[in-house]
């Protein structure tokens, strides 16, 4: 079904799925509010039709079906440019890109940021320093696979899909029976916003101390790189390596560090980035930065909005510009910090009730992302979709924002009655 709710005859922007409006729901109101957009989505929400100036009811499984629908909003209004911001989706819009003739990445460069494998094989052919991952079979051996790996790299190791981004939960495992567990959470990937079909298998990495960060680059051209944010994450259990929460200080001391940027655009390079806004992830070990992970589009988990607020760039403005051929802003507005922090349940059961006893201005938001009825699991069984509510704060400085994010944890509280099923 389409929908075409404006009338003149400005080329629309393809955006490629909502996705959930928690998590993503800022990005396609920045987008919709710089350009009209034609969404293509199976079922586009209401609040995602409110913003954009067309809809198209696809399945975006179905590739010649969207590029029938792609075609029809291209004869009809014209395509000014091809986006996404969902890991999922990403070899489809550099398809469509290339196809159109607009500006975007190309298929090979998308395809090799979906996999990790494959761009970690393409870093190390590069002699770029990163974690080189081993690779275990989703089939039945897979477990068994897994087991012997871990054994032969010795000491903790971290399990994650082959496919998607880290936000899509990574697990650390000790020894042998958490090896095998853990295989069995990380094989079926999900993240907020939908489940996602790919090249199965679990990568398996020797786990290396350090703090992770994100590194928010713009790449303007195959040999133009800017370096906009750094994001830094929590994690908390163990052995579980769920991702608790992220933080963005525009002051952030290791923006200053030059092997941080240069790592990067060697990464954007390797593996044949050559538009849009990326995210690569590192981990600053003793040795020095180490990739663990490329992605081509927008980092999830918020960290674009936490962007936005710490240091007033729009990455989503940012990527919709470099897809129609426009000139982005790169110059920050303010300094600033933003955190958010993700709350997960300490009991396995049915949430029963949810309550929130604090409001301030640094509170910037508060979700409940698990409501009355639903049912939640804790650790160590728990997920990304056992996240039970999410807050977002801003600050003058790291300390505050992390000050803020424990006092919204302690005044905020959910029952769950344990043990049902």
């Amino acid at each position: 079904m389409f929908s075409d709710r404006t009338c003149p005859d400005t080329p629309l922007l393809v955006v490629l799925g909502a996705g959930d409006r928690v998590y993503y729901g800022y990005a396609l109101q920045h987008i919709a509010a710089r350009y009209p957009v034609a969404l293509l989505d199976e079922k586009p929400g209401e609040w995602a039709c409110d913003v954009s100036a067309a809809t198209v009811e696809v399945d975006l499984a179905a590739d010649e079906d969207v590029f029938r629908a792609v075609g029809a909003i291209a004869a009809d209004r014209g395509v000014a440019g091809v986006l996404t911001y969902q890991d999922q989706h990403v070899e489809l819009a550099a398809r469509l890109a290339d196809f159109f003739r607009v500006p975007g990445n190309t298929p090979s460069s998308a395809t090799a940021c979906r996999d990790q494998h494959l761009a970690q094989s393409l870093l190390t052919a590069a002699d770029i320093l990163s974690i080189t991952p081993a690779l275990a079979g989703d089939a039945g051996a897979g477990a068994d696979a897994a087991v012997e790996h871990a054994s032969a790299l010795g000491g903790p190791v971290v399990l994650k899909p082959r496919i998607l981004s880290g936000h899509a939960g990574g697990h650390r495992a000790r020894h042998s029976r958490e090896a095998r567990e853990a295989f069995v959470t990380v094989r079926n990937p999900y993240q907020p916003g939908g489940q996602c079909a790919g090249t199965g298998g679990v990568l398996i990495e020797a786990y290396i101390d350090g703090p992770e960060i994100g590194v928010e680059c713009v790449v303007l051209d195959p040999d133009t790189v800017h370096v906009a944010a750094v994001s830094r994450t929590f994690t908390r259990d163990q052995p579980s390596a769920r991702e608790s929460g992220h933080l963005v200080d525009a002051a952030d001391p290791v923006l200053r560090d030059p092997r941080i940027g240069r790592l990067a655009a060697s990464a954007v390079a390797a593996v044949g980035l050559s538009r849009g806004v990326v995210h690569v992830q590192m981990r600053l070990t003793h040795q020095g930065p180490r990739i663990t992970e490329i992605g081509a589009t927008l980092a999830g988990d918020l960290i674009p909005h936490l962007v936005h607020l710490a240091t007033g760039l729009n990455l989503p403005q940012i990527a919709a510009d470099l897809a129609t051929d426009a000139d982005p802003d790169l110059v920050p507005s303010q300094s600033r910090c933003a955190a958010v922090r993700f709350l997960y349940p300490s009991v396995t059961g049915h949430v029963t009730a949810v309550h929130c006893g604090i409001q301030a201005a640094w509170l910037e938001r508060l979700v409940w992302t698990a409501l009355p009825g639903e049912h939640v699991c804790a650790s160590p069984n728990t997920s990304i979709r056992d996240r039970t509510a999410l807050a977002v704060v801003t600050g003058g400085d790291p300390s505050s924002c992390r000050k803020r994010l424990q006092l919204v944890e302690e005044r905020t509280g959910i029952h769950i009655q344990a043990g049902t099923a």
